[in-house]
């Protein structure tokens, strides 16, 4: 869980330099530090284990068994008074420890409070849905199923809910490559056009951040307007054009102008971040 920071400057400044970083905990204080916290945390031990528990952000988080999931909500709910599920979704820890952690944020109207409940299952191991007790866990649960892979049984229709059906593998988890394997560069081709058509049309670009320059059909070239379509990879292109983001006369407002003119000879280029 992280602390809230501004955001005015955020375009600024980088977060991090080390693509590896990890952004230390924030602190954990003993759950007896909060009265009330304390004593719903008594109520759930006296019916559940819990495995380990803290307070966090003003949060209560605590570890429960797997197979206490919908018990443990039900009792949050009835007894307690946390009549919210905000949100629930999985962390994928396969490679340090082979498995998913699960995550139930839980919010009391009443009580003005929140708590996340925790738990942890293997890989393949199924979990029991939730969706009984909370209706919103209707999509949260298949988009854990779509994105992770994570099995929910007796929900009423567990089924992918942003990928197709025939999609291959799952793209939240950190094994799934960046810009999608094979399947995924050719999925719409395959399905449109069929695989003999791979050769003229070629593989899906879904790197949403990159851009061709001689691209002239997905990107506006300004400075170089040219048709649709048109090959300039043979570095046939027009006379640049003035750099110019406003219409013919600019913004005004009751007569005035109020939005000055990019002049492109006044322009400057940063070399480095500020």
């Amino acid at each position: 869980m992280r602390a809230y920071s501004p955001k005015k400057d955020v375009q600024r400044k980088s977060y991090y330099t080390d693509r590896f970083h990890v952004v230390p905990h924030t602190p954990r204080y003993d759950v007896s530090e909060d009265t009330l916290f304390a004593k719903d945390l008594e109520t759930i031990k006296a019916k559940f284990d819990v495995i380990e528990a803290f307070l966090e952000q003003e949060h209560l988080v605590f570890y429960i068994k797997p197979d206490d999931n919908v018990k443990v909500l039900t009792l949050l709910k009835e007894e307690l008074e946390f009549d919210m599920l905000m949100e629930l979704s999985a962390i994928d820890f396969i490679a340090q420890k082979g498995g998913f952690e699960i995550f139930y944020e839980m919010l009391s109207m009443s009580k003005h409070k929140r708590l996340r409940v925790k738990t942890f299952i293997q890989e393949k191991q199924e979990l029991q849905s939730v969706e009984g007790v909370f209706k919103m866990a209707n999509w949260s649960e298949r988009e854990m199923y779509d994105m992770y892979g994570v099995k929910v049984i007796n929900h009423h229709k567990l089924k992918r809910i942003l990928m197709p059906d025939d999609w291959y593998d799952h793209p939240l988890r950190k094994t799934y490559p960046l810009q999608g394997d094979e399947a995924a560069q050719w999925y719409e081709v395959d399905k449109i056009f069929g695989k003999e058509a791979r050769d003229i049309i070629g593989p899906e670009e879904r790197d949403g951040a990159a851009i061709d320059r001689y691209d002239t059909e997905r990107f506006a070239r300004l400075g170089h307007e040219v048709p649709f379509g048109v090959d300039i990879t043979n570095g046939k292109e027009p006379e640049h054009t003035p750099l110019a983001y406003q219409e013919e006369g600019g913004v005004k407002l009751f007569g005035a102008r109020i939005v000055k003119e990019l002049d492109e000879k006044k322009s400057v280029q940063l070399k480095e971040r500020r």
